[in-house]
């Protein structure tokens, strides 16, 4: 038995005796490290894409500005307004609310707010939000994968108890004066339990969802913020089995941790809009900086440019049907008169094939025919 259960502990995944190393008067956090190489990787990676498709150079880095601090906003928020006990229940501090370093971040807040920075920073550049999400789509999802490295560091993220071979070992952690601190402190070595490495679930999931979209992408040529809304849905749907697999402290709505409902309603939301949204993908004309557009709430701009737009394409359809038109008419002509050309040509040589011409006799009928009716217009004349 004793040998079965060194067997399997040699199996177990163990976890980092550390998070955080100190140099000097700062710590470097391994969180906080792993974020900002997502943020990196998505940002390089985006620029490159939207430049395949089109895109000036420098946009994707542009809007970041605005999109990346809104992002780590709303994800601090979402993280704090769902977890709230723990700052602001019995024995909580309200202050570490604003200790984003030492872990925390809701990724569907940080999709929410970070989606309006962007929408601010595509705005001022006048670039188009749709193709700009489809552009950074893959690259924030593999940035989300490198941030679960940050929760394996600072052992969160994980799961209930297991004996499975690829359980992961959650250690006890102190700080120098010897008082328990699992965020800051350094292992011992002693195992507190094993437990289902959902982070790592969530990595490979992510990765291989990358994988799903770059193929889907190559192959349909997907535009128009769709393939944004299939990086949601497939996100979504992974995340919501593997809340299932967790039992850490979180909010629950009718028994259920409130990620699961938000996994739930925002794969159905992504999944309408995959659904529904125009289909293809912008050409390379429609990426460049310059359309003016208003704002939401510049209500007779609005109407005025909605006026505008519909004018415009009621002329290019007008344009378009008389050129139509015009192309029939012209076409029409030219085979009546190609028909009539036909019949007078068939009528001369039915002429000729039977040899039939005007004869004396005839001449001579149409003259006297002639005399008689000039005769009879003198004498009228004469009357009159």
């Amino acid at each position: 038995m004793a040998d079965s259960t060194g067997a399997n502990l040699l199996a177990y995944l163990p976890s980092p005796p550390r998070g955080v190393w100190e140099i000097g008067p700062f710590p470097l956090r391994a969180y906080a490290l792993c974020i900002i190489i997502g943020i990196v990787v998505a940002i390089w990676w985006g620029e490159k894409r939207w430049q395949e498709r089109g895109g000036q150079a420098g946009m994707v880095l542009d809007v970041a500005m605005f999109a990346v601090p809104f992002g780590l906003i709303g994800g601090r928020l979402y993280h704090v307004a769902t977890d709230y006990q723990k700052y602001f229940g019995e024995g909580g501090h309200p202050l570490d609310a604003f200790k984003i370093w030492q872990g925390g971040l809701g990724i569907w807040g940080a999709v929410l707010l970070g989606g309006v920075g962007a929408w601010i920073g595509c705005r001022i550049y006048r670039i188009p939000l749709p193709a700009f999400g489809d552009a950074i789509a893959p690259g924030i999802l593999l940035a989300q994968a490198i941030g679960r490295l940050g929760n394996y560091f600072n052992q969160e993220l994980y799961g209930r108890e297991t004996d499975v071979p690829w359980g992961l070992e959650i250690y006890l952690r102190f700080d120098d004066n010897g008082q328990l601190d699992m965020m800051n402190g350094v292992s011992t070595g002693v195992v507190e339990k094993v437990v289902q490495p959902t982070f790592l679930y969530e990595l490979v999931w992510n990765v291989l969802g990358v994988a799903a979209l770059l193929y889907l992408d190559k192959k349909f040529r997907i535009g128009h913020g769709r393939l944004f809304s299939l990086y949601v849905a497939i996100y979504c749907f992974g995340r919501f089995w593997v809340e299932l697999l967790r039992d850490d402290e979180a909010t629950h709505l009718a028994g259920i941790r409130i990620n699961s409902f938000t996994s739930a309603i925002v794969f159905l939301g992504a999944v309408a809009y995959f659904v529904f949204a125009t289909k293809g993908r912008e050409t390379a004309e429609q990426l460049q900086a310059g359309l003016s557009r208003p704002w939401p709430w510049e209500l007779s701009k609005l109407r005025a440019y909605g006026a505008a737009s519909a004018a415009g394409a009621t002329v290019a359809v007008d344009a378009a049907e008389t050129a139509e038109t015009g192309t029939d008419t012209t076409e029409s002509a030219s085979a009546v008169n190609e028909s009539e050309t036909a019949d007078d040509n068939s009528s001369a040589a039915s002429g000729s094939a039977s040899g039939t011409e005007p004869t004396a006799s005839d001449t001579s009928s149409e003259g006297s025919e002639g005399s008689a009716e000039t005769k009879t217009t003198g004498t009228d004349e004469n009357k009159s």
